[in-house]
């Protein structure tokens, strides 16, 4: 069975396993995943993230609390299959009041919101986090 939404995947096994507790979680591979996994240990909601050399590699996402509670206080997935969302650089939404992140895809790479709208780019929302 081929998955739909893999990023929808990311961000709900994430979800699920802080709630969870669990100190790790595994997620297949792929090359946005990945990137998406910079952005979020690059900002420090996660601890760090390492790939497995298989045939079938997964990526083991090394899950962030802070006295018990899950950095992630809530992480929502914007763009979808279904209706993608695109913005440009000065309509990118502000999470929060600039103290959550959108996670933006752009012809530049995946970045957050803020690097988007300083370099100038838009790009299609996949995620919020905060």
């Amino acid at each position: 069975m081929t998955m739909q939404d893999p990023i929808s995947d990311l961000l709900t096994r994430i979800r699920n396993a802080q709630m969870a507790g669990h100190e790790a979680v595994s997620v297949p591979n792929s090359k946005l995943k990945r990137s998406v996994l910079d952005v979020l240990v690059a900002e420090g909601y996660l601890n760090g993230y390492s790939t497995s050399d298989e045939l079938k590699s997964n990526i083991s996402i090394e899950l962030k609390y802070h006295d018990g509670v899950p950095v992630i206080e809530e992480i929502k997935r914007v763009s979808r299959p279904g209706l993608r969302i695109y913005k440009e650089c000065e309509d990118i939404p502000r999470i929060r009041g600039g103290l959550g992140v959108a996670i933006v895809s752009t012809n530049k790479g995946v970045m957050t919101d803020k690097t988007a709208r300083a370099e100038g780019v838009g790009g299609e929302v996949l995620c919020t986090v905060f």
